[in-house]
């Protein structure tokens, strides 16, 4: 096959795997799980406590927060989960930065799931998963500073 044929070949399965997830998500969450904010975990000294949890599914997550003066500054997650997995990370992390840590600690999953438009009931627990990563973590910021 020559190499127009493949690049064409290639782009064409491209597409219909995007139009899949579109039918299965929606256009914001294939947005977010191709193209993640906050993925990524930051430089130690970036980081004022970070938490992993692994969710009913065998998902694992990461959180790792940078906090001052109890405002989340920057929310960095990675995950080993599937697409609405990491759309609810991402999404996460963005409700939370800039938030007191009492705003983060009063989110609910339903509170992401809604953000990102809605979930398939199949991956609810993709947003709890999140939200349970991220409220570990500033509980354990919370013991680690008192």
């Amino acid at each position: 096959m020559p190499i127009d044929n493949l690049d064409k070949w290639v782009e064409k399965i491209q597409k219909e795997i995007r139009e899949e997830e579109i039918k299965r998500y929606n256009k914001y969450i294939v947005k977010l799980l191709q193209n993640p904010k906050n993925w990524g975990k930051p430089k130690d000294e970036e980081v004022s406590v970070w938490h992993a949890y692994e969710g009913s599914c065998g998902d694992t997550m990461q959180f790792f927060l940078k906090i001052k003066e109890g405002i989340i500054e920057k929310a960095n997650f990675i995950t080993d989960g599937c697409g609405a997995t990491v759309a609810a990370g991402s999404q996460t992390t963005m409700m939370i930065e800039g938030k007191t840590l009492e705003f983060a600690e009063k989110l609910k999953p339903i509170d992401v799931e809604n953000a990102l438009g809605g979930l398939p009931d199949d991956h609810k627990h993709c947003a709890e998963l999140a939200i349970k990563t991220m409220t570990r973590a500033v509980e354990k910021y919370k013991i680690l500073s008192s």
